[in-house]
C-alpha cells in the first residue's frame, strides 16, 4: 500500500499545483483514477511572511513544524513543501520533526545531474535567490550555477509576490522572465531552475529559452516515487 504523503504549504498556487501533480500522475504508477493518500496543512501566507521579512527563520521554522505535528497526527508517513524559499529553515525543523521530509532544491539537484546539467540558472523569490538553498544543494551535487543580479532579482521578486502567488500570470512578465533566462543562457547555463513553486504556471518548455527544471512538480514526483517504492 502506498505511503501518505503529507503536503507542508505555504503559498496556495504553489501547493495546489503540487497536490494536483501528485493526484493526476499517481495514476501512471498506480492504475486509472488511483494516486496515494494525500494531507495538506496551509497556514496563511501572511503568517509566513511575516517571518521571512523579518530573516526569522526560527518562527517560520515554527510554522512549518506545528504542519509537520498536525500531518503527522491525520497518518501523513513522510512531508514535503512546495515552498523553496521556506527550505531556508530546513534544518531547524528536519532533526526534530514527527515525520521525515524530502528537500526539493536536493531533488532539483538530483534531476538535474540525471538531465546531464552542468551549470544552472536559479530563479526564484529575493529570499531564494540571496539565500543559501540552492548554493549548498548544488555545490554538494558538484553542480556550478548563476544567478540574476541585484536589479533582475528584485523585480522577479516583485513578480512573484504581487502576481504569481495571486494567480496572476501577465504575458509581460512571462516576456520578462524569458529574458532574463536568455541573459543566463548567454553566460553558459544549460538549464533553469523554477525554484519559485509559482514560477512553472508562468513559464513551461516552450515559452522557457533554456530547458526548464520545474522544481514543483520534480518534488511531487520524487514524493510519488517514494510513497510507491517505499
Amino acid at each position: 500500500m502506498p505511503q501518505h504523503i503529507g503536503i507542508v504549504g505555504c503559498s496556495a498556487e504553489g501547493a495546489a499545483l503540487c497536490y494536483r501533480t501528485i493526484c493526476l500522475e499517481g495514476a501512471q504508477l498506480l492504475g486509472p483514477y488511483n494516486h496515494p493518500e494525500v494531507s495538506m496543512h496551509t497556514p496563511a501566507l501572511a503568517e509566513y511572511m511575516k517571518f521571512i521579512e523579518a530573516g526569522d527563520w526560527a518562527g517560520v521554522a515554527e510554522l512549518m513544524m506545528s504542519s509537520a505535528e498536525k500531518l503527522a497526527r491525520a497518518g501523513a508517513d513522510f512531508l514535503i513543501s512546495p515552498d523553496n524559499t521556506i527550505h531556508q529553515a530546513f534544518d531547524l525543523v528536519a532533526h526534530r520533526s514527527p515525520r521525515p521530509w524530502l528537500h526539493i532544491a536536493r531533488e532539483v539537484a538530483c534531476e538535474a545531474k540525471r538531465n546531464h546539467c552542468k551549470r544552472l540558472a536559479v530563479l526564484g523569490t529575493r529570499y531564494l535567490m540571496e539565500g543559501p538553498v540552492y548554493p549548498e544543494a548544488l555545490k554538494a551535487a558538484g553542480l556550478d550555477y548563476r544567478m540574476p543580479g541585484p536589479a533582475k532579482r528584485e523585480k522577479i521578486n516583485q513578480i512573484i509576490m504581487s502576481e504569481l502567488v495571486h494567480g496572476q500570470f501577465l504575458p509581460k512578465s512571462r516576456a520578462y522572465f524569458a529574458e532574463v533566462i536568455r541573459g543566463l543562457k548567454d553566460v553558459g547555463c544549460d538549464a533553469v531552475v523554477l525554484g519559485c513553486t509559482e514560477i512553472p504556471l508562468l513559464i513551461d518548455e516552450e515559452s522557457s529559452p533554456l530547458p526548464p527544471l520545474d522544481s514543483t512538480r520534480i518534488l511531487a514526483r520524487a514524493a510519488l516515487r517514494k510513497a510507491v517504492n517505499d
